[in-house]
């Protein structure tokens, strides 16, 4: 018996609050939303459960029992590696907050493993099940899935307040799809430029590239230049394992300094100018069995290649995540995730996590716990901004905003291919020499082809409108582009190694820079030091704002 496919969702013309991004800061959105009564829709760009980084893989938790010191000490410990640029405030939120969440996913029959004692260990989730569960719940909470419906643009009304989005459905050949909304959460995730790792594939920045073409600012983008560790004929860059590695050059010497994770950096120097190989030979023989059950999508390369990770060295590569597993994102002016844009707010990776990871970042632990707070705190947000807003915000009248890569300024002007756009910029970006070890001769010449590319860009890149392949190629290549030039710039105003940016030519943490780096803009990218005070902000003023409008 042959299996009915499943019917695309119908696309509502109009909601409360509209979520763009099916993640784990997505899911945890829709659902706070819709049980403050609002009506809500969730546009994924691939399908709501499996894409994106935390179904592809295990996710750990920054999980802290509220004993003793042990929160408090745990702050601290990131104080320190985070560069001094958290905030406690934020720090304790969260915690809170990954503390009751994940008691809610137990009472919803999440299941977690069982110790010997009979305790359950929730320091962590399995991606799939996680996801898998998040999806019925907002199912359930009466939430529209717009499934492969990636978001193009954002919609803006005369006030430029956000109200709503448009985008393409892949599933019924390419539609366009337009939801009027009286609030946005963007939780599009973040940017890993096509760079190959496992389940990123549909992280590629777009909800910044919309945000910003309506005005909104980001931070934290110098702290971009994550990578991770694959095995050479794998895509999988979980890094947890490798704490067990030994790491040699091609001729099989051993790196000096190449313990992970303190040595890595040496490793990655080392790569270079020589293919690297690891082998887990520090894992004790007892752990191995262990380390497979806790992981096993980690061995899943190695078992189709015949290779025992633990007694055979094996080639390794550094996988680009960007702001993934970095740092950077959309700016948040308050406590409740909302942007320097009125209507718009951000969760999960398409926001800034430097209040909660400071400097560094990575997989899971801070990260995944930021999703669930942020995504809770958005959701709640949106629904009380869309329920404050007069009536009058159903009726207006709506303007696109999207631009580059969908909307070329040229006239008659051939522009480049989408295809050859990532090519280029994936050549200043993805390399360890250009990204990952900076110097401001190095940054300089790579904002000169960047900044080169975006001109071409923003003239010439047109794409067939009836093919939605690559219509979202096109955005995908602009949203990358964009991202590159932030990051670039951002680096450049932190003359300073911190964190996860190490600039040769400044090596030191300069005590002088404990401060966060403002950026914004497309043609013209610009910087500031810190950040204004959420009171003078417009989106803290825009609901008495719109009443005194609707008032009049």
């Amino acid at each position: 018996m042959s299996r009915r496919r499943a019917t695309p969702a119908v696309v509502p013309g109009e909601v409360d609050v509209l979520v763009l991004g099916g993640g784990p800061a997505g899911t945890w959105a829709a659902l706070e939303a819709a049980t403050r009564g609002q009506r809500v829709a969730l546009a994924d760009k691939g399908y709501c459960g499996t894409s994106g980084s935390t179904a592809a893989a295990g996710n750990n938790l920054w999980y802290v029992p509220p004993v003793g010191s042990a929160r408090q000490d745990a702050i601290a410990a990131r104080e320190v590696a985070g560069g001094h640029l958290t905030e406690r405030q934020w720090m304790e939120r969260v915690l809170e907050r990954t503390w009751d969440a994940v008691q809610t996913l137990a009472d919803w029959g999440y299941p977690f493993p069982v110790a010997d004692n009979g305790e359950q260990r929730r320091n962590s989730l399995q991606g799939p099940e996680y996801m898998r569960l998040m999806r019925r719940r907002v199912r359930r909470a009466g939430v529209v899935i717009l499934d492969h419906s990636p978001a193009l643009e954002l919609l803006v009304d005369p006030d430029s307040v956000v109200t709503g989005a448009a985008g393409i459905q892949r599933q019924r050949a390419g539609t366009r799809w337009a939801v009027r909304a009286g609030a946005v959460v963007l939780a599009t995730g973040g940017c890993a430029f096509l760079s190959g790792a496992l389940g990123l594939n549909v992280d590629t920045g777009d909800g910044a590239l919309m945000a910003a073409e309506v005005g909104a600012e980001l931070s934290g983008m110098e702290f971009s230049c994550q990578y991770g560790i694959a095995p050479a004929f794998g895509a999988q860059t979980k890094g947890l394992m490798y704490q067990f590695a030994a790491f040699t050059d091609a001729e099989g010497a051993e790196l000096a300094g190449g313990l992970f994770p303190s040595g890595l950096l040496d490793v990655q120097r080392a790569a270079l100018r020589t293919q690297v190989y690891a082998r887990l030979e520090r894992a004790e023989p007892q752990i191995r069995q262990a380390m497979r059950w806790s992981q096993p999508n980690f061995f899943l390369p190695f078992d189709k290649m015949g290779i025992d990770p633990f007694t055979q060295r094996f080639p390794i590569r550094f996988v680009l995540e960007g702001t993934v597993r970095g740092t950077g994102g959309l700016r948040l002016v308050d406590d409740e995730c909302a942007t320097t844009v009125p209507g718009l707010f951000a969760a999960g990776d398409a926001a800034s996590r430097e209040p909660v990871t400071g400097a560094i970042s990575g997989g899971g632990s801070h990260n995944g716990s930021w999703a669930i707070s942020s995504g809770g705190w958005a959701g709640a947000a949106a629904a009380r901004f869309a329920a404050g807003r007069p009536t009058g915000w159903s009726t207006a009248p709506l303007r696109p905003a999207g631009g580059p890569g969908l909307r070329p300024r040229g006239h008659h002007i051939v522009g480049p291919r989408a295809d050859d756009v990532v090519a280029a910029l994936q050549s200043r970006v993805l390399p360890l020499e250009h990204n990952r070890f900076r110097t401001e001769q190095s940054l300089r010449d790579s904002l000169a082809v960047l900044d080169s590319l975006w001109s071409a860009v923003v003239d010439g890149l047109a794409p067939d409108s009836s093919d939605a392949h690559a219509v979202v190629r096109s955005r995908e290549a602009a949203a990358m582009l964009a991202h590159a030039r932030w990051m670039y710039r951002s680096a450049l105003s932190r003359p300073e190694t911190r964190g996860v940016q190490v600039r040769d030519d400044h090596p030191d943490t300069d005590p002088a820079l404990v401060h966060r780096i403002r950026v914004g803009g497309l043609d013209r990218v610009w910087t500031a030091v810190g950040e204004a005070r959420p009171d003078t902000h417009p989106q803290a003023r825009v609901p008495g704002a719109l009443a005194q409008m609707a008032a009049s």
